[in-house]
Formats: structure tokens, C-alpha cells, sequence
């Protein structure tokens, strides 16, 4: 996975040359993007990462962690499969709600297929109510995932089923477990028979379109959220302001915390620091693993009154401000 964008499209349209080229030899290559549509926590970053087979986005306590469109790249069989992360789709009350809720419906609205996940535990609820009312004018195939299907009792999760196909008709019903991996074998064996023919839109070995460096700001929100989820509240952000590559091939990365008042700087901070050297060591390690090298990673944290309401800040997370 590079860091700069430029490489990676001209990558991309290098092996979508070379695809086109071997499908009009009919070799059978399919590929297609698959977008997950749920309420908040229903378990589709926990899912993506599973199907995709190594962590692509971020998962965490917190409803709504993921803000923007982070795109997973699986291969399976013939098929090239991209799976689109979405926002949890729920009641927006504030401008960056709406945004996400926006961005959540424009990832389904350009897919091949619709994965609509429930978790089984939580049932029909309003926000599910909500998804499968928009759901009935969706174009794409529909498939309903009841996810957390090891957690309920059979009978009530084949009235749970009934329920929901009662409301919308679905090309296929799967009951998985995002956690584990149960159900998920038969899934992607489905979608890599189901997704059209076509050239493959990325290399092989690329596992996300997300920049490194994008990446690494949200592995530190992760654990921004996973440590402080009770007491930080959601308006916070991290952005990466600096990626410089050493001599010796080890990377300096310097980070910004974003939050809006002082008393939640605080907390951020810790007695004596020692909240912020947690959150830094383990962001740390997690993207010395994604980035496959050495890192020195340097964490700043500062106020910004009313980040939520700065065009820049949603520019920079792929969001549409005018929501």
C-alpha cells in the first residue's frame, strides 16, 4: 500500500490495462464494488476487515467511528471484490451526521451490490427501520446479512429474518458472524460468482485505496477512542502533519489531536502524560505494521473550537460540507 496516490494510479490503470487486456481473452475475471449499509456498531468495519482478510479500517466502542468511504480490496477465486466501509446510518443531528449519512447513502447508491448488515442481538430498530425503507428503492442487488447470528437463539432469528424480507425483498439472506468468520466463506463465494465480468480495478496485492499516511491517522484515533470512549467526547480528529522518510529507512511521523476545549485536551493528555504514551505506543505499533518499517511516531495535542464546523476538516475526510 503506497503513500503517495499519484503511484498507486498509475498502478491501478497499469493493471486495469493489463486486466482488460486478459479478460477479452475470456479468462472469467470479475469484479465489482460491494458497499455495507447498517445502523451504527451493526459491525461492518469488524466485517470488512474480516473479508478482506488484514485491517483496513478502523473498529472501536464508539458509534460512528467511521466518518468517510474506506475502501477494502479483496481477491477471492477470479473476483476482485471492493468493499466499500460506510458511516452508520442513524438520525443525523448535526452537520457532520448529515455528512456522513450523505456519504453513507452516495457509497450504496454507486455499487454493484448492497450489503444491508443487522446486528441480530439489537433487532429491527429505528435506524434499521429507517435503512430498509430507503432500501426499497435501491437499484443495486440487495443482500441481508444478520450478523452476531452466534448470539441469538434459532427461533428468534428465523423470525428476525421473516420480519425484515417482510419489509424489503432481498436477492440473498446470509447469517454470519463478523467476529469470527462464520458464514463468511459461503458469502464471498457468492459474491465472487454474483459481481459482473470485468477487468480488475486495482493490483493484486493492494488490500485498500486509503494512503498510508491517512491510514496511520486513523489507527491513532483508534486508539484515541478505544482508550477514552466513556470520557472523550465524539468531536474529536487526528490529522498526520508530517511523513518523512530516514536515511536508515525508518519514518518520523508527526500527529495532531484535534479537539474543541481545553478540559478535553486534558484528558487527552493524562496525568503526567501518561494517557497520551499509551495512546502513542500502541498507534505506534499498529502502523510500524502497516507500514512494514520502523516508526517514530510523535503525538500533539491541540484546541480547535468547532473543527465539526471547518469545510477544510471535511474536505480533508472525504465528506461534503453543504449537508
Amino acid at each position: 500500500m503506497s503513500d503517495e496516490t499519484g503511484e498507486n494510479s498509475e498502478a491501478g490503470t497499469a493493471a486495469a490495462g493489463t486486466d482488460a487486456a486478459a479478460a477479452e481473452n475470456g479468462d472469467g475475471r470479475r469484479s465489482g464494488f460491494v458497499a455495507l449499509i447498517g445502523a451504527p456498531n451493526a459491525g461492518k468495519s469488524t466485517l470488512v476487515n474480516q473479508l478482506v482478510g488484514t485491517k483496513v479500517t478502523i473498529v472501536t466502542h464508539k458509534v460512528q467511528t467511521t466518518r468517510a468511504l474506506v475502501r477494502g480490496i479483496a481477491t477471492h477465486n477470479k473476483a476482485q471484490i471492493v468493499f466499500v466501509d460506510t458511516p452508520g446510518v442513524f438520525k443525523p443531528r448535526r452537520r457532520l451526521d448529515r455528512a456522513m449519512v450523505k456519504t453513507a447513502w452516495s457509497g450504496a447508491r454507486d455499487a454493484d451490490i448492497v450489503l444491508a448488515i443487522v446486528d441480530s442481538e439489537r433487532g429491527v430498530s429505528e435506524d434499521v427501520e429507517r435503512i430498509l425503507e430507503r432500501l426499497k428503492d435501491t437499484r443495486a442487488t440487495k443482500v441481508l446479512l444478520l450478523n452476531k447470528v452466534d448470539r441469538i437463539q434459532r427461533d428468534k432469528l428465523l423470525g428476525l429474518t421473516k420480519e425484515i424480507t417482510d419489509k424489503v425483498e432481498f436477492d440473498k439472506v446470509f447469517m454470519i458472524s463478523a467476529l469470527d468468520g462464520s458464514g463468511c466463506a459461503d458469502l464471498m463465494d457468492w459474491l465472487a460468482e454474483t459481481l459482473p465480468e470485468g477487468p480488475w480495478y486495482y493490483p493484486e496485492d493492494q488490500v485498500s485505496d486509503l494512503p498510508l499516511r491517512q491510514l496511520a491517522a486513523e489507527i491513532t484515533r483508534e486508539k484515541l477512542y478505544l482508550r477514552l470512549h466513556q470520557e472523550l467526547p465524539y468531536s474529536s480528529h487526528v490529522e498526520t502533519e508530517l511523513w518523512e522518510v530516514r536515511q536508515n529507512g525508518s519514518v518520523r511521523i508527526e500527529q495532531t489531536i484535534y479537539v474543541e476545549r481545553d478540559s478535553q485536551k486534558a484528558i487527552v493528555l493524562g496525568h503526567q502524560g501518561e494517557t497520551i504514551k499509551a495512546i502513542g505506543k500502541a498507534a505506534r505499533e499498529e502502523i510500524m505494521e502497516a507500514a512494514d518499517q520502523k516508526v517514530h511516531l510523535f503525538l500533539f495535542v491541540k484546541v480547535r473550537e468547532n473543527w465539526g464546523d471547518d469545510p477544510e476538516r471535511y474536505r480533508e475526510m472525504g465528506l461534503d460540507y453543504s449537508s
